[in-house]
């Protein structure tokens, strides 16, 4: 389990929602889908916590990171004929908003970790450091570089990191 992991959840609704003008993926597909993600990553948080031993003083700042890690509402995707139908520099305002906005969630996710771990114990930041340098196979862009992605939040794109793997 890994930060990174957690801030995977900001792609995992990119995940879960279809490609603008490709194929829609079933509505039931894609609530089971979400379902097992937010299973998953209940698990996971439910694992670091306990490799942590969070204490009752620390509780409130778990909470805050562990919400912060949740997705957070996406705007409906534009179809891809009507984008095909923008401006040249229409369609780079709408990049540059999409990009905009998905920069303020990295920013959201990497200063709840950051606000985190300023509250764990040098022993717990050891643990944490291990757990999200974990590099974890399977899904995720830019060669499934799991964990090592936290390293470079500032330059990767959140749909970049991979979603939970029990690896």
């Amino acid at each position: 389990f890994t930060a990174a992991a957690m801030i995977a959840t900001a792609g995992m609704a990119s995940y879960a929602q279809p490609a603008p003008g490709g194929p829609q993926m079933d509505p039931a597909k894609r609530a089971e889908f979400v379902a097992k993600r937010a299973e998953h990553m209940a698990k996971r948080q439910a694992e670091l916590k306990q490799k942590l031993g969070i204490t009752s003083a620390q509780e409130s700042a778990w909470t805050s990171f562990t919400n912060a890690m949740k997705p957070g509402e996406r705007k409906a995707r534009m179809d891809r004929d009507a984008f095909a139908k923008l401006s040249t520099p229409d369609r780079i305002d709408q990049m540059k908003s999409l990009r905009n906005t998905r920069i303020a969630e990295m920013d959201r996710r990497a200063d709840a970790t950051k606000a985190f771990y300023a509250v764990l114990t040098p022993a717990q930041k050891t643990v944490f450091d291990t757990e999200t340098a974990k590099k974890r196979g399977g899904h995720g862009g830019h060669g499934g570089q799991g964990g090592a992605a936290l390293q470079h939040a500032s330059t990767i794109h959140v749909s970049s990191f991979p979603v939970f793997h029990s690896g």
